[in-house]
C-alpha cells in the first residue's frame, strides 16, 4: 500500500479519536448532573458528535483555517453545574435549568458573531497580552485536570465510589502515551495516543469490563432540535453570557496562538484570521444552542495534540471533522463509539495537557518574568485555584446571576489578569 495514503489514513483516524475522545467525556458529566436517561445522555452524545464535527469543519476551512479540534468547552461546563445547583436548591426542573442555558448559548453566540463580522474583536486584542493569554491556558488546563481525574478514576455521572482497576488502566494509558510522545522514534511518536488509546481498550476489555453494545431500532437518525425544549431567557443568564463572551474570545486568541507556534500558516493576516475565528465561533455556539448540546469552542488542548503527534495538515483534519459529522446521522455507529471507556478518553486528553502547560509556561516567559508579572501572575493563581477549592454552597446565599460568576474559577481569574495587566503600569 501507498505510504503517503496509509501515513495520511492514519492521520486521519489519530484525529478522529482526539475529536471523539473530547467529545465523549462532557455529555456522560452533564447527563448525570441533570438526571438525564441512558436514552438521553446517548442522543446527547449523537447531537454532540455533530456540533463538534461541523464546528470543527467550517472552523477549519472558513474561520482560523487552522487544525485545532472544536469540543465542548470545559469553561461552560461549570456554568451548567452552577445552575444544575441553583436549580435543585430553588425547586425547578432540570428542563428549565436547560432551557436558560439554551438562550445563554444563543446570546453568547450572537455577541461572538458580532465581534467577529465587524472586526471590533481585534480592538481587545491589547488585552490578551503573553501573560494573559498564558494564565488562560494555564487556568484552563489545572481546573480540568480535576475533570479529567476524576473521569480516569470512573467518577462519572452518579458513580461516587472510583474503580481502581480502571482508574490503574487509565494511568497506564496516561504513562504509555506521554512516553512515547517523549521517546518514541518515528512513526511509533506520531501515533501515539492512537497507541495508547488501543493498548487501554484491548486491556479494558482483557480485564472483563463491561462494554454493552446499545439497540437501535433504525439505521439512521436526525439529531434533534432543541431536544431540551425551546430557549429561555433571564437576566442573571443574560449578564453572565456577555461577561463570558469575553471570557471566549481569550480561549479562542489562547487556541490560535497556541497552535501558531506548532503549526503556521504562510502569508496569513492575523487580524482577519481571529476576525473569522470568532465570528465561526459565534455561529458555532448558534448551533450548539439548536442542538441543545454544551456550548462548542476551539481547544487549547489541540496544541499539545500536535506537538504530541506531529500532526500540522490541514487536509487530514478536515476529513475527520466531516467523517465525525457523518457519522453522528448513524446510530449504530455513534453506540459503537460510544463503546470507547471514558476513563481510557480521559487519560488521552489529559496527556496532551502535559504539552498544554509547557505552551502556557512558554507563552508567559515570552516576556520577562519581573516583579510586577509575577506578582500579577501569583494573584491570579492564588485566587482562581482557590475557587476550584470552595464548597459547593459557599456563594449560595447571593443572587444566583452572580453565583455563575463568582464561582467560576476560569473566569475570575481570567478578568483579575486582564484587569492587573491594564491597570498596574511598570
Amino acid at each position: 500500500m501507498n505510504k503517503k495514503y496509509l501515513d495520511t489514513s492514519f492521520s486521519i483516524l489519530q484525529w478522529l479519536i482526539f475529536l471523539l475522545a473530547n467529545a465523549i467525556a462532557l455529555p456522560i458529566i452533564i447527563g448525570g448532573l441533570f438526571h438525564l436517561s441512558i436514552e438521553e445522555i446517548s442522543t446527547l452524545m449523537q447531537r454532540t458528535f455533530l456540533v463538534v464535527g461541523v464546528s470543527s469543519f467550517i472552523q477549519a476551512w472558513l474561520g482560523h483555517g487552522y487544525p485545532i479540534a472544536d469540543g465542548p468547552a470545559g469553561s461552560w461546563v461549570s456554568i451548567f453545574v452552577i445552575l444544575g445547583q441553583i436549580a435543585l436548591n430553588q425547586g425547578q426542573s432540570t428542563k428549565d435549568a436547560l432551557q436558560i442555558l439554551e438562550g445563554g448559548l444563543i446570546i453568547a453566540g450572537l455577541l461572538l458573531f458580532f465581534l467577529g463580522a465587524t472586526g471590533l474583536v481585534h480592538r481587545f486584542l491589547r488585552l490578551f497580552t503573553p501573560l494573559v493569554t498564558g494564565t488562560f491556558l494555564l487556568i484552563l488546563a489545572l481546573q480540568l485536570s480535576g475533570v479529567l481525574l476524576k473521569g480516569m478514576l470512573g467518577l462519572q455521572g452518579t458513580e461516587t465510589h472510583p474503580d481502581y482497576a480502571t482508574g490503574t488502566i487509565a494511568v497506564f494509558v496516561f504513562a504509555i502515551i506521554t512516553f512515547l510522545s517523549i521517546k518514541g522514534i518515528g512513526w511509533i511518536k506520531n501515533y501515539a495516543v492512537l497507541l495508547g488509546i488501543s493498548c487501554g481498550w484491548l486491556l479494558y476489555v482483557v480485564v472483563g469490563k463491561p462494554l454493552q453494545m446499545p439497540t437501535h431500532t433504525s439505521f439512521v437518525k436526525l439529531p434533534e432540535i432543541f431536544a431540551w425544549g425551546m430557549p429561555r431567557f433571564d437576566i442573571g443568564m443574560t449578564l453572565t453570557a456577555t461577561l463570558f463572551t469575553f471570557l471566549l474570545v481569550a480561549n479562542t486568541i489562547a487556541a490560535i496562538s497556541a497552535v501558531k507556534q506548532l503549526a503556521p500558516l504562510s502569508n496569513e493576516n492575523e487580524k482577519q484570521t481571529l476576525n473569522r475565528g470568532v465570528g465561526i465561533g459565534g455561529i458555532s455556539h448558534l448551533i450548539s444552542s439548536l442542538f441543545s448540546t454544551i456550548g462548542i469552542v476551539p481547544l487549547p488542548a489541540s496544541a499539545g495534540f500536535i506537538q504530541l503527534t506531529g500532526q500540522k495538515k490541514v487536509k487530514p483534519f478536515l476529513i475527520a471533522s466531516f467523517i465525525l459529522a457523518v457519522i453522528s446521522f448513524v446510530p449504530s455507529v455513534v453506540g459503537f463509539i460510544s463503546l470507547l471507556p471514558g476513563p481510557i478518553a480521559n487519560a488521552a486528553v489529559l496527556a496532551t495537557f502535559v504539552q498544554l502547560i509547557g505552551i502556557a509556561f512558554q507563552t508567559i516567559l515570552s516576556e520577562k518574568l519581573n516583579q510586577r508579572r509575577l506578582t500579577i501572575l501569583g494573584i491570579t493563581l492564588l485566587i482562581s485555584l482557590g475557587i476550584m477549592f470552595l464548597p459547593e454552597s459557599t456563594f449560595i446565599e447571593i443572587p444566583h446571576y452572580l453565583q455563575y460568576i463568582l464561582s467560576n474559577g476560569i473566569l475570575v481569574g481570567t478578568m483579575i489578569v486582564i484587569l492587573l495587566e491594564q491597570f498596574w503600569k511598570e
